[in-house]
């Protein structure tokens, strides 16, 4: 096993968010919370089916129920909107990041791939659609925050990639191998529409055999406790 980089120089994994706008108007919370999520709801709808930039606040209003007049003490503007939606659908709490998922060294790196990969599809499928649409949409100042957070996550990935490999791997190697890892969990979300006959399970424990033999072939054999012992159901 590699030894572990100083943890001072390699960049912490970003657990920031993007900044929502700070809206006071309306004084009731909980009719705050559920217009907002009513909103949400309706944007996130139609930015899926007609793409943020074709998406008009009219659009969201007669999609949610939320007046056009009354819009406006709930969010800030169709940019907000979009922040919040990647807050809740991108940037959740509760879908553990693969270098979590890789620190278990009781999990061979296809049953560590496989239970990042079906959690993520699951929980995120229309965050990672809504990401990839609308990052050319995002004002710059969003586009940094999303850049951070991925090198980041990068970053704290390929120290762990590191942790499991049984050789002197370059870091420029191991940084485009983790993106490379993180990039897949678009694959089901973007283009498992290919493959609709196949059964979940069947396109994760592909995808994941493809991820660990990709990444076993990089960093050699040492991959610590678990071994290579297949998928896990």
């Amino acid at each position: 096993m590699a030894e572990r980089k100083d943890t001072d120089t390699v960049p912490k994994q970003a657990d920031r968010t993007l900044r929502e706008a700070e809206i006071s108007n309306v004084q009731n919370s909980t009719l705050v919370q559920s217009r907002r999520e009513q909103i949400c709801d309706a944007a996130l709808e139609l930015f899926l089916e007609k793409g943020f930039a074709s998406t008009t606040i009219r659009d969201i209003c007669a999609r949610s129920g939320v007046n056009q007049a009354s819009i406006y003490d709930y969010i800030a503007n169709k940019n907000d909107i979009l922040r919040r939606l990647l807050n809740q659908q991108w940037f959740r709490t509760d879908v553990v990041g693969l270098p979590d998922v890789l620190r278990d060294r009781s999990l061979s790196l296809e049953e560590a791939f496989a239970r990042y990969y079906r959690e993520n599809w699951r929980a995120k499928r229309k965050g990672t659609l809504l990401v990839y649409r609308s990052v050319p949409h995002m004002l710059e100042e969003d586009r940094r925050a999303m850049r951070a957070r991925d090198i980041g996550l990068i970053a704290a990935l390929a120290e762990e990639l590191r942790q499991r490999s049984g050789r002197e791997v370059e870091d420029v190697e191991l940084e485009i191998l983790a993106n490379m890892l993180v990039f897949l969990s678009a694959f089901a979300p973007m283009r498992d529409w290919l493959n609709k006959g196949a059964p979940e399970e069947t396109i994760v424990r592909t995808v994941a055999a493809g991820a660990a033999a990709m990444t076993r072939s990089l960093l050699g054999e040492a991959e610590g406790e678990g071994g290579s012992r297949g998928v896990d159901h």
